[in-house]
């Protein structure tokens, strides 16, 4: 088995993913500077290890917003899946549930909240994407609280979509175009052509039933288009804090202000993310906005991060730094297309085997131990 770590579960899902699906996970905002920053800002930093101290039992085990997981990572809220690999939402949810970890589904995911959380027995949380209509918003809110979802992350950092070069010279819109473009890069890849027949094409599943049920595909297309909105502000945000009744997160959060601010309004966490670099494009880094965050909301108020988690080192240095748990997106769904789904549980191990061995080089047997002291200044 070749696929040992992100870079070869990316190279692969190169090969066997068409090129404008590829892009679309791959990419990121502008010149993509940002989606390099968030990636090298944790290679830079340095650990200093403890030695002399008995590592023959180590716990990556820890406690988030009322469950007790295996290991302090999970799978953080992905739109369009099913454009990687056909069924990839249900696979992640199962594969959750297998290794004990948090699976989130997005608003814009291509299977529904209701299959997801019957697959999951109530294991998967929920993402929100507050639409412009507000009815739409609220229903999708009601629909979560019904079937018992335990934590809603509502995101505030897309007012508009990002600027993704690819996506736009890929012509990546739903439904898929056809071109001659297209028909020799599906040729290329039959597999995964073979996997979309079975399923059918990704679609925006939470969102179907508000739009008109006569719609065609290119008009159903549009109208999800509308949905994304930048009237999202501090009265919307306190509007559903009212509204939902258990614990509610802040996700795409990088300034301290912002942070302290959601604590105040009564948020139960914070996620501090980049939206994976597909946003802006100058934005700070996550992992270093991170310790102003931790400082600005205090020691015990729950603290999140995702962009740029590429392995379970990448999860110390987070806890490290001020996180209690890490969120990742590209690296389950380079492994789901590198594999058709074979890879995912490959991956979710070898990070949570990295993470026990990055604590026993450390010297530390617990997550708890991690702290700045181990972070070379």
């Amino acid at each position: 088995m070749d696929l040992t770590c992100y870079d070869d579960f990316r190279r692969v899902a190169r090969r066997r993913v068409p090129r404008l699906a590829f892009d679309y996970l791959d990419g990121g905002s502008g010149t993509e500077a940002g989606l390099v920053e968030s990636v090298a800002a944790f290679e830079r930093i340095r650990l200093i290890p403890e030695s002399l101290v008995n590592v023959d039992q180590v716990d990556t085990s820890c406690e988030l917003f009322g469950h007790r997981f295996a290991q302090p990572f999970g799978f953080a809220p992905l739109g369009l899946t099913g454009l990687i690999w056909p069924g990839t939402d249900m696979l992640l949810a199962k594969t959750a549930v297998e290794r004990n970890i948090p699976h989130i589904l997005s608003t814009a995911a291509t299977t529904t909240i209701e299959d997801i959380s019957r697959a999951s027995g109530g294991h998967s949380w929920f993402q929100l994407y507050v639409a412009r209509d507000e009815a739409v918003a609220d229903d999708i809110v009601d629909r979560v609280d019904q079937l018992g979802v335990d934590v809603l992350f509502v995101t505030v950092d897309v007012p508009v979509p990002g600027r993704r070069l690819r996506d736009i010279r890929n012509g990546l819109k739903l439904p898929l175009q056809p071109s001659l473009r297209l028909a020799v890069d599906l040729a290329r890849r039959p597999s995964w052509c073979a996997a979309l027949a079975r399923s059918g094409a990704p679609r925006l599943a939470n969102l179907e039933r508000y739009a008109d049920p006569a719609a065609t595909a290119g008009q159903l297309a549009a109208f999800m288009a509308t949905q994304s909105s930048g009237r999202l502000d501090w009265a919307v945000l306190e509007r559903l804090r009212k509204r939902w009744p258990r614990k509610l997160v802040v996700k795409g959060i990088l300034s301290p202000q912002v942070a302290a601010r959601s604590k105040e309004m009564g948020a139960d966490g914070v996620v501090v993310s980049t939206h994976g670099g597909r946003q802006l494009n100058s934005a700070i880094a996550s992992i270093d906005a991170l310790p102003a965050i931790r400082a600005a909301v205090g020691p015990d108020f729950p603290v999140l991060i995702d962009s740029g988690v590429r392995s379970g080192e990448h999860v110390a240095k987070a806890i490290a730094r001020g996180a209690d748990f890490a969120l990742m997106g590209r690296l389950p769904l380079m492994a789901i297309g590198a594999s058709g789904g074979k890879g995912l549980a490959l991956a979710v191990d070898q990070v949570a085997d990295d993470l026990a061995r990055t604590l026993a080089l450390l010297g530390v047997t617990s997550l708890d131990q991690l702290g700045p002291h181990l972070v070379a200044s």
